[in-house]
Order: structure tokens, then sequence, then C-alpha cells
């Protein structure tokens, strides 16, 4: 491949990734907020949404995710993916790729389908072993919650299995991974 084709290939690589919302999730400690901001360093023109900032938000009355009373529980799950959903919206109306990281399982990703219905939505579901996430976990400076939340990974498989871009990252590098979404942005393609 000469020159001018390899800067043609990065350029409708580029195209690519940046005509939709993206999201990327996994379990707690996946790596879902490494990658997006690698992966948005990379891209013109972009933005990342972190949810859990957005939850944060909450002041009094905040649940977290599976506390009881569950019904209020996941309504709050739902009206973090509605208002980062809209936040999202707003970015891309602006010109601007949003890459949202979040927990996504089906219902949070029927709220992004919703609200981003008029915008193309890629899904990358980073998927080390439960093992890898737990270390990741405790090797970082905060929110130590992946064993709290490992079950998680098996419902990511019952819920979401065949949707989007799968990547096992037990093994790569943030660079490697954002390598391979670039490289792999159409399967991540939601129809």
């Amino acid at each position: 491949m000469n020159d001018y084709t390899a800067n043609e290939q990065r350029g409708r690589e580029v195209l690519s990734v940046t005509d939709s919302v993206w999201l990327i999730t996994g379990i707690p400690g996946a790596g879902k907020t490494s990658v997006s901001k690698h992966l948005a360093a990379r891209l013109p023109r972009t933005a990342h949404v972190e949810v859990d900032l957005l939850r944060e938000m909450v002041v009094s009355g905040y649940l977290a995710p599976g506390e009881e009373p569950k019904a209020t529980s996941d309504a709050q799950l739902e009206l973090g993916a509605r208002n980062s959903a809209l936040i999202a919206d707003s970015f891309m109306a602006a010109g601007f790729t949003p890459l949202v990281d979040d927990v996504v399982l089906r219902l949070q990703l029927a709220q992004y389908r919703e609200v981003l219905s008029r915008w193309p939505l890629r899904l990358v579901v980073l998927a080390p072993t439960v093992e890898v996430a737990m270390e990741r976990d405790r090797n970082r400076e905060e929110n130590h919650v992946a064993a709290r939340f490992a079950y998680l990974h098996e419902e990511f498989r019952k819920q979401m299995q065949g949707l989007g871009l799968w990547l096992d990252t037990s093994g790569s590098s943030i660079a490697d991974t954002v390598e391979a979404i670039v490289r792999r942005a159409d399967e991540a393609l939601l129809r």
C-alpha cells in the first residue's frame, strides 16, 4: 500500500467513526473510561460523556445500581442513560462525536435508542475476563466496585450478545483496543 492509499484508508476510518454516537460499555474495570478518553483524543471534534459523573449529580436520594427498592434503582439507571443520551444528542447536533461511557444493558439501551434515533449508534462491549476486570479495579485509585458487579459479566452475555462490537481486552493495551475499535467500526454499528 502506498502513502496515498494508506492516508485515504485512514481518512475513511476517521469518517466512519465520527459519523455516529458511540456507546462504550462493559462491567466495572473493563476499561470504559480509559478507552473512551483515548479514542476521543484520537479523533477530531469529540466529547466524552462519562455517565458516572451525571449520576453523581444526584445529591439526595441516590441509589446505586441494584439497591432496594430495585424499581427506584432501575429508574435512576434509566434516568442516567436518558440524560447522557440527551447530552450526546446535543453534542452530535453541534458537530462533535460523542463517546458515552456507561454500563449499558437492555434497560439503558432502550433509552439510548429512543433519544438518539436520528443518529447512527455504535456499541462497543469491552469484555475482558472477570479476573482481569477485578485486577484492573484493584489497581485504580478510585471506585473499587468490580467485585460487587462481577455478576454483570454474565448479564452482558445474556442481554447484549450479538449486539455491537465485542472485544476481549484481557491482554490488550488501551492503544491496541482503540486501534481495534477504529479498524472494526462497522461491526459496532447497531441496525
